[in-house]
């Protein structure tokens, strides 16, 4: 069977779905992926290959809001179904999801799915304006066209089935984010000295970089010997951080720009704490690869985040937006030596039981109708 995989991020594909598409093919599925700039990409193009992953270029502007331009994706993606026949679709991030599954349904592929990462800029809370009434409504409209909806926390999918957006009849199933190869991602030791906290993602107000850099600049001059990361990038999402302001911490000597990293692994093993205040999450990606890595985790009490954190068990919980808060949870790091040991410890225990990429792939191949086994994911020691 022809599966496609429809994305937003042509960079995603094989860091968040490789393993899924792996295990579509050792189900006998033959993958096409779409996504915008894959073509612009050779080190994708040269993954997929080797993969033997067939890829198509779409025309998706993550960020755009042009109505015309949307249609024209719609178009292509529902040209590129009717002459590929995929007996299943999967789209992920909001256009995939929105566009992906109109196409999927005009085109009659038999089983269309997707899986929502995430709210988006449009779609946070305070954001109410014209453009977040009609990514609703196409949210709305998108998904009773599609026979099954995964998410990847239970307060997404109540915020949808409360404002109407998941209709009736239409199966919903919550599953941990996109799961980390724990293999991977192996346990490094801390490192010794002062804790270095980090933080990695796109530089976004909503990723709480902010709050971030204001409460390391407290953190430093109250502690000078600790040491505040941060690895990313620019975005062009109308949420990201000015260039000038990412410039100014640097120059001031509170964070360390370490830049976008192809591979997170080298700077997770040399922080001892990892840091997202995120005002709001799918499942973060990369608190999973950190306490796959043995690291404990200070992030938000917030969709999302919360999920992966017990606080005081393998990390500790803050308000969203709250500086004064991301500082004492640092703090408590730098006092108490024993702290960070133990929470890293526990960190892995959760990555193994609850997070495993092959457990994540395998509830969701079973939601699909793929013969899989059962493998005890929902329960966490």
């Amino acid at each position: 069977m022809k599966v496609l995989l429809v994305a937003g991020f042509a960079d995603s594909i094989v860091a968040f779905r490789g393993d899924l598409i792996r295990a579509l093919q050792a189900s006998g599925c033959d993958v096409h992926v779409a996504a915008p700039g894959i073509s612009a990409s050779p080190a994708v193009g040269d993954a997929l290959a080797a993969m033997a992953v067939s890829p198509h270029d779409i025309p998706l502007v993550r960020t755009g809001t042009n109505p015309l331009a949307d249609l024209c994706l719609c178009w292509r993606l529902y040209r590129l179904m009717r002459e590929l026949q995929p007996g299943l679709v999967l789209g992920y991030t909001i256009k995939p999801v929105i566009y992906g599954s109109v196409a999927a349904w005009l085109a009659r592929v038999p089983r269309r799915f997707v899986l929502v990462t995430g709210l988006g800029y449009a779609f946070t809370a305070g954001r109410g304006g014209l453009l977040s009434r009609l990514v609703r409504a196409l949210y709305a409209f998108s998904l009773g066209r599609v026979h099954k909806v995964f998410f990847q926390n239970r307060d997404d999918q109540a915020l949808f089935a409360a404002r109407g957006l998941l209709p009736r009849g239409i199966p919903s199933v919550v599953v941990n984010g996109s799961g980390v190869d724990v293999a991977h991602y192996p346990v490094v030791d801390l490192p010794a000295g002062p804790p270095v906290f980090l933080m990695i993602g796109r530089l976004l107000g909503d990723k709480g970089v902010r709050e971030y850099a204001a409460a390391a600049r407290i953190v430093k001059a109250q502690h000078p010997g600790a040491r505040c990361m941060l690895v990313g990038w620019i975005d062009s999402n109308p949420d990201s951080i000015s260039r000038s302001e990412l410039d100014d911490w640097v120059a001031s000597g509170t964070v360390e720009f370490l830049g976008r990293l192809d591979d997170v692994r080298p700077a997770i093993a040399d922080c001892t704490v990892y840091v997202l205040p995120s005002y709001r999450e799918g499942t973060p990606r990369t608190v999973l690869e950190a306490m796959a890595m043995g690291r404990p985790v200070i992030t938000t009490d917030a969709p999302g985040c919360r999920e992966t954190t017990t606080d005081g068990d393998n990390g500790l919980l803050v308000p969203p937006a709250s500086v004064d808060s991301l500082v004492q949870a640092m703090s408590r790091f730098i006092e108490d030596p024993a702290l960070a040991p133990r929470m890293g410890r526990r960190s892995r225990q959760v990555a193994e039981v609850k997070y495993d990429v092959h457990k994540v792939n395998a509830v969701m191949l079973r939601e699909m109708g793929f013969p899989v086994p059962a493998t005890g994911e929902e329960k966490v020691a």
